[in-house]
């Protein structure tokens, strides 16, 4: 590298935990500086329409192609980085639904006295998926939906029986059992990916950090995780 460059980068937390075990060996190996600037998907995209300029963004990649759209992350630069599922979970030493299946889910949803999931990918994809259950409108008055910290933390807390969110991120939450995925016939998988932003001041870095970020070695980070690389 010519020189040591402080890269900007743009990032939601579904991807959080991987990428901090994987920044500072790049960082190490590298000699560059990354600096991260973690906000829900919901305000990254008001910011980046709003004209908020940084090296590298990292948000689910149906968002980074609306953002390729709009010409603020650059056409041709999405690179997919890691795949995860929606995960369920309760209080630790709570009971455990059964959630083996859409039905049991259902089940489950509607037995519990409160529920949380985020504004986020998987929290969209949930309140969807409750409408085509036909239960939405039931489930309603039970709902909270968070911004800004973890489902599992409510859950946590005790201020919600049962928790959605991306398996990476109910993973690291203390006090909760996970009680796994959604069940395959009503998962949904997210991909979410990087991508270079128009105005990059550091784009040679910033293309080094997800070449880095996607190579053989940041595999078993990934999985371990709670992700499945990209």
């Amino acid at each position: 590298m010519s020189h040591a460059a402080e890269i900007k980068v743009m990032a939601g937390a579904a991807f959080k935990e991987a990428y901090l075990e994987l920044v500072p060996e790049f960082e190490r190996t590298t000699g560059h500086k990354v600096v991260t600037i973690w906000i829900p998907s919901v305000q990254m995209m008001s910011r980046l329409k709003g004209g908020e300029t940084v090296d590298l963004v990292i948000m689910a990649a149906g968002a980074i192609d609306e953002l390729i759209k709009l010409k603020k992350i650059a056409a041709g630069s999405r690179v997919d980085l890691a795949k995860s599922g929606v995960g369920v979970a309760v209080r630790a030493g709570a009971p455990r639904p059964d959630i083996s299946s859409g039905e049991a889910l259902k089940r489950a949803v509607l037995a519990a006295k409160s529920i949380v999931y985020s504004h986020g990918p998987s929290g969209v994809y949930i309140a969807g998926l409750f409408q085509r259950m036909g239960i939405g409108e039931e489930l309603k008055s039970k709902i909270k939906q968070v911004q800004g910290e973890p489902a599992g933390a409510v859950v946590a807390r005790g201020e919600a029986e049962i928790g959605f969110q991306q398996m990476s991120e109910l993973l690291p939450v203390p006090g909760i059992d996970l009680l796994g995925p959604l069940p395959a016939d009503v998962q949904q998988i997210t991909v979410f990916s990087a991508g270079l932003h128009v105005g990059a001041k550091e784009p040679d870095a910033a293309r080094a950090l997800v070449k880095f970020m996607t190579a053989p070695a940041a595999v078993p980070v990934i999985r371990k995780k709670g992700m499945e690389p990209g």
